[in-house]
């Protein structure tokens, strides 16, 4: 563990030694699949909380997208439960979502800024459009959120029933730890249960959603969605961030 220049602690190479950073010649000019892995992991929204950094708003902030990621994440949603509701126009209320996400990726090309995330939200939304669009039922427009949630809840479960936890898999990339996690009983407990409540929040969506896509409450549906979408996942980020910081600062401090 070293000290940052503005006082944070870091958990990552630095702390390691060059022995273990250093790539192998073989390695040097195509990176390896842990390289591939830990790159997708640090890109993505956990990915920008390091484990062994004290917690700001600014860096929650950076972890959910930003300012420009949240909008770009809540208003295709928000545009489709205002339209429809207004109008009950099943065409206009997820046409003018996917407009205003090719408009995100518009803006991103613009500003010369990174699209991956406007695209991705172009693809989720389209999606849901056609779905809805095909069926001619509205609530149909929210099945590919249930599916994801449902197939991310599976995930986490499978890793924790095979003792390797997604979250521990991911701060094991993040801090340069590998699975050396698993030899540490307290951050094994930590990171079982960090997962643990990950599943629940996949759970408590799909038992608050399904049943109301079921019963088709549209308006309700989509409220839900989204009250139970960007702020729960920056809460569980926040909790997650704090769990795993404690138990390394408290077994570096140990060491």
């Amino acid at each position: 563990m070293t000290k940052r220049e503005d006082g944070t602690e870091a958990i990552g190479p630095e702390a390691i030694g060059p022995e273990a950073t250093g790539p192998s010649p073989s390695s040097a000019s195509e990176p390896s699949l842990r390289e591939a892995l830990g790159f997708a992991v640090r890109n993505a929204g956990i990915g920008q909380v390091a484990p062994g950094e004290m917690p700001t708003a600014a860096s929650l902030l950076k972890a959910v997208g930003g300012l420009r990621g949240i909008v770009e994440a809540i208003l295709p949603a928000l545009g489709f439960l205002v339209i429809y509701a207004a109008t009950e126009n099943l065409a206009a209320a997820v046409l003018v979502p996917v407009a205003i996400a090719i408009g995100f990726v518009l803006v991103r090309l613009i500003s010369r800024s990174s699209v991956n995330q406007a695209v991705a939200g172009v693809g989720g939304v389209a999606i849901s459009a056609g779905l809805a669009l095909f069926t001619g039922r509205p609530e149909d427009n929210f099945v590919p959120g249930l599916i994801i949630n449902a197939i991310s809840l599976l995930v986490l479960v499978v890793s924790i029933l095979a003792r390797h936890p997604l979250i521990g898999l991911i701060v094991g990339v993040l801090s340069n730890d590998g699975l050396e996690w698993r030899n540490s009983p307290a951050k094994m407990r930590v990171l079982t249960l960090a997962t643990v409540l990950w599943c629940g929040l996949f759970l408590l969506r799909l038992a608050a959603e399904l049943p109301l896509y079921l019963a088709g409450e549209v308006e309700l549906l989509g409220t839900v969605k989204l009250v139970l979408g960007v702020p729960l996942y920056a809460v569980m980020l926040w909790v997650t961030w704090m769990l795993v910081r404690s138990v390394y600062r408290r077994e570096n401090a140990v060491a």
